[in-house]
């Protein structure tokens, strides 16, 4: 029988990614596995955009801020599921290409599960977020768990 002890979860804060979430954790419950989360920032902030740049000071002032939110927001995400009582989780921001990324952590974390959402935010980001998926199931080294 298949029991993962290093579980990735990516996330894009989407309700499809707590749904991904919450198997993850069922799953790391009754297999007491380590829980990795993942958000991946795929829109750095760039020091010039057309005829502006910004000082180096401002940029890294920018950078900052943005990993700072994307760190809250990933821990009130998590929030939700405290009662679930998983434990260990590690939370970690990324930046770059989701797909790229999701498959560099699940190997820097020996993940042996990848849990993800099968669609990410709505609109144009679900198209997206099929293509990482798509991506995650053709480069994993390890299982890919696909939940919606």
């Amino acid at each position: 029988m298949f029991r993962p002890a290093r579980i990735l979860v990516p996330t894009d804060m989407s309700d499809d990614s707590d749904i991904a979430i919450r198997r993850a954790f069922d799953i790391a419950q009754t297999f007491q596995s380590e829980v990795f989360v993942l958000h991946v920032i795929t829109d750095p902030v760039k020091q010039c955009a057309v005829d502006y740049c910004m000082s180096e000071e401002m940029l890294k002032e920018l950078q900052s801020r943005m990993l700072e939110s994307a760190r809250d927001r990933l821990w009130e995400q998590l929030a939700k599921f405290t009662s679930m009582g998983v434990s260990p989780i590690n939370a970690n921001i990324r930046t770059g290409s989701p797909h790229d990324e999701i498959l560099k952590e699940a190997e820097d974390r020996a993940a042996d599960l990848i849990v993800i959402g099968t669609f990410g935010k709505t609109g144009l980001g679900r198209h997206f977020m099929g293509s990482v998926v798509r991506h995650v199931l053709s480069g994993a080294k390890c299982s890919v768990l696909m939940v919606k």
